[in-house]
């Protein structure tokens, strides 16, 4: 039978594997690939289940490397389609991580799976499929990695198949990774009621400054090989559920797509020197999920 590449997504988009839920797609996924040959380990680290897949143990090894997990759907009722349905409409399958990144998971495994079937692996082929690059990215292909190099084992050439094309399909190949890192900006001042602002500090005036100066701050201009570094807010919370109180403390938090101009650390110091200058007191703690390269 042929692996038909539309069947292996539909199937993948109905797995509701939103970050960092396995929601049955590496389920799924193995019992595919296992009857075909290749010899499967699931790797759980923390909440974060993997899985790690090989045929072949020749040279040289060519490596699959994606994720499963998706972000949330949002407001569902938003959706002109089921998110999880996986329906065909207007020649495109419809649903979430259809792009990203469940369409070229299947897309590999159904030419892998015909690859063996024809006898046609030179050497050997794997997969490396994580639950977690949409949440913290801490517990997925850096372990799994890890474990790879505790067992010595190998990998020559690797194909990662986050969507790359802009326009059409195989517009463009990327040859790098740009950074990334997350910041939550917390503001404190004192709870009071609205109508005695003068008994209270309200923290959302100050948030407001420190994030117009993030949002106005100019990174770079990029660089030969990467876009320049660009730096979104995308959440803003006080946590308040009265239209008459100042709230104690205000929070946001943003996250920067980064090129090779700067690492985690030299991007950190330029984000606190820009927020000093607004002589607001923050606090700001920094999580780097990649550096660039």
């Amino acid at each position: 039978m042929t692996a038909d590449p539309v069947s292996i997504l539909q199937s993948l988009i109905r797995c509701k594997s939103v970050t960092p839920a396995e929601g049955g797609a590496l389920d799924y996924l193995e019992s595919l690939l296992k009857p075909a040959g290749f010899a499967c380990h699931r790797l759980k680290f923390g909440e974060v289940d993997n899985l790690y897949a090989r045929f072949g143990s020749a040279l040289p090894h060519f490596c699959f490397a994606g994720h499963t997990d998706v972000v949330p759907v949002g407001d569902e009722g938003a959706w002109s389609a089921d998110p999880f349905g996986a329906s065909i409409k207007d020649g495109f399958v419809w649903g979430r991580g259809a792009v990203d990144m469940k369409g070229s998971i299947a897309a590999f495994v159904a030419a892998a799976l015909e690859c063996v079937k024809a006898g046609g692996v030179k050497g050997s082929v794997s997969f490396l499929i994580t639950g977690d690059e949409e949440g913290p990215a801490v517990n997925g292909t850096v372990k799994v990695l890890e474990w790879l190099k505790e067992r010595e084992e190998k990998i020559d050439f690797c194909l990662v198949g986050e969507p790359t094309s802009r326009e059409t399909f195989g517009d463009m190949a990327k040859i790098g990774r740009r950074g990334t890192l997350t910041g939550r900006l917390t503001v404190t001042g004192k709870q009071g009621h609205a109508a005695y602002p003068h008994l209270a500090d309200n923290p959302v005036p100050k948030l407001v400054t420190l994030l117009k100066t993030l949002d106005d701050l100019s990174l770079d201009e990029g660089t030969k090989h990467f876009q320049p570094s660009n730096l979104e807010i995308v959440t803003v919370d006080v946590g308040n559920t009265a239209e008459n109180v100042i709230p104690a403390a205000a929070r946001a938090v943003f996250n920067v797509r980064f090129n090779d101009l700067y690492t985690g650390v030299s991007l950190e110091k330029k984000l606190r020197a820009a927020l000093d200058g607004c002589g607001v007191p923050y606090n700001l703690s920094v999580r780097v999920g990649g550096e660039s390269f």
